[in-house]
């Protein structure tokens, strides 16, 4: 039934000054981690990004990495892959709630992130996930990182127009 449901995607965003992204992956499911690996930096240099990857122990560390990135470096933006497999314990929860939270307040803040981590309920999900002829949610979140800081840039400067503002 998912197989027949058609997506829509957003055209990839050009850019008129070059931008630097780095790739956060946590390789727990190494085979998975370079499969998404892949389809990540393929959609990265279709866009002439220039990237680098650093690993991390598991996918609670991603968002970790990232605030430590995003206040010492200077990336444009960030592309955060991993994999979680439900086990037998409610561990499973506790990573998955707080990677994405992590992620969520990182970017609420003003980072450009793109959420590869993938939250699945078994191996062959995983592996549907990170085909490089399949949906490779590598490649999806390569490409909301991109359209994030598209955003950015188009935003970048303006404001309101609203509030006080002081002589010149």
């Amino acid at each position: 039934m998912a197989a027949a449901v058609e997506h829509y995607t957003l055209p990839r965003p050009e850019f008129d000054k070059p931008l630097k992204v780095l790739i956060v992956v946590a390789p727990y499911y190494r085979a998975i981690a370079d499969e998404m690996l892949k389809g990540a930096r393929a959609e990265l240099e279709a866009a002439g990004a220039e990237h680098e990857t650093v690993e991390v122990p598991g996918a609670l560390e991603i968002p970790t990495a990232i605030g430590i990135a995003q206040r010492t470096s200077d990336y444009d933006g960030f592309v955060a892959l991993g994999c979680v497999i439900r086990g037998e314990t409610t561990h499973y929860e506790t990573v998955c709630n707080d990677s994405s939270r992590g992620l969520t307040v990182l970017g609420l803040s003003g980072s450009c992130i793109g959420n590869g981590i993938l939250t699945v309920e078994n191996m062959a999900q995983a592996e549907a996930r990170a085909e490089a002829d399949g949906q490779n949610k590598g490649g999806g979140a390569a490409a909301a990182a991109l359209h994030l800081i598209a955003l950015s840039r188009k935003w970048a400067g303006q404001t309101k127009g609203i509030g006080f503002k002081p002589a010149p």
